[in-house]
C-alpha cells in the first residue's frame, strides 16, 4: 500500500495546531508571570470604601471596594456601595481607606461626584490631601471570551485585614443583562418596557468573588490596565452562604460605561 505524503497547506496546519497547542499550554504559567510584576503596580490604587464615624466602634464601617483613576483624586466604585444617607447629625463621613505598610492604613474624607444607578457605576471625589496613583483605564481594544482577567478587592470586607486580595480567571461570557429595581413598587410600564429593551452587555467570569468585592478594579494580567469594573456575585442561596460555598460565576461593568462617566467629571 503506497503511502500518501502531506501536502503543503496540510503542514501548515498541522504546524499551526502544534503551536496553538503549546501557547494554550504555555497561558497558565505566562498569567501567573504577568501577574507576580502586575499586582504590585495595582494594589496602591485600590481602596476600601465606607462610613467613618469617631464616636462608634469600629469607627470604619467597611461597604465596598474602589479603585483610583484620572488625576488621582478621583475614586471609581459601584454605585450601590455607597449609603443612600449619612448620620450628619453624628458626625458621619464618607470615606475611604488607604491601605499602608505595615498595617497602617489611611483614612481620606471623600464626596459623592457624578453616578449612573442604572449600570451600578459611582465616582468620588478626595478631599484634600495628595492625590493618590491611578490605574490606566483600556482604550478602545475589543474584550475576548476566553482573555484572561484579574481583580483585586477586598473579599468579605475587612474581615481579612486591610490588604487587597487578587482573583484571576477568564471572560467566561460577553452577555446582556439589564438591571432589575430595587423594589418592585418602583416598577411601572415604562420601567417595564425600558427593562426589557435597555440592556447593555458585561463581562460573566469564570472567578469567584465576594460581596466585598463590590467595585474592585477588573484588569489585564500583562498590561494592568484596567477592563471593567467588578459588579455582581452570582449567589446560590444567601449572602451568608457564599463564603462557605461560593457559585465561582462574577460579574464585571465594561470599562467603556466607566470612561462615560468620568467624562461627566470634566
Amino acid at each position: 500500500m503506497k503511502l500518501s505524503t502531506p501536502t503543503a497547506p496540510a503542514r501548515r496546519r498541522a504546524l499551526v495546531s502544534a503551536c496553538l497547542l503549546a501557547l494554550a499550554t504555555a497561558l497558565p504559567g505566562i498569567a501567573r508571570a504577568d501577574l507576580v510584576t502586575t499586582v504590585p503596580r495595582i494594589k496602591p490604587s485600590v481602596v476600601a470604601v465606607g462610613t467613618y464615624q469617631r464616636t462608634r466602634s469600629p469607627a470604619f464601617q467597611f461597604r465596598g471596594t474602589g479603585f483610583v483613576v484620572g488625576d488621582g483624586r478621583l475614586i471609581a466604585t459601584n454605585a450601590h456601595v455607597l449609603p443612600d444617607t449619612l448620620g450628619a447629625d453624628k458626625l458621619e463621613m464618607l470615606v475611604v481607606v488607604v491601605p499602608g505598610d505595615d498595617q497602617k492604613a489611611v483614612v481620606r474624607q471623600v464626596s459623592r461626584g457624578p453616578s449612573d444607578p442604572r449600570r451600578d457605576l459611582a465616582v468620588l471625589r478626595l478631599e484634600g490631601g495628595a492625590p493618590l496613583p491611578a490605574l490606566t483605564l483600556a482604550g478602545g481594544a475589543e474584550v475576548l471570551e476566553g482573555q484572561a482577567v484579574a481583580f483585586t478587592g477586598f473579599p468579605i470586607g475587612n474581615v481579612l485585614g486591610m490588604t487587597p486580595v487578587t482573583h484571576r480567571g477568564i471572560v467566561a461570557a460577553i452577555t446582556p443583562i439589564g438591571i432589575p429595581q430595587a423594589n418592585a413598587r418602583d416598577l411601572n410600564p415604562a420601567l417595564v418596557r425600558r427593562l426589557a429593551t435597555d440592556v447593555f452587555r458585561v463581562y460573566q467570569l469564570d472567578a469567584t468573588a465576594y460581596p466585598g468585592n463590590s467595585g474592585s478594579p477588573l484588569f489585564d494580567p500583562a498590561s494592568g490596565q484596567v477592563i471593567g469594573v467588578m459588579n455582581m456575585v452570582f449567589v446560590k442561596s444567601t449572602k451568608e452562604n457564599v463564603l462557605s460555598d461560593p457559585s465561582g460565576i462574577s460579574y464585571a461593568i465594561p470599562v467603556e460605561y466607566l470612561r462615560k462617566l468620568l467624562a461627566e467629571t470634566q
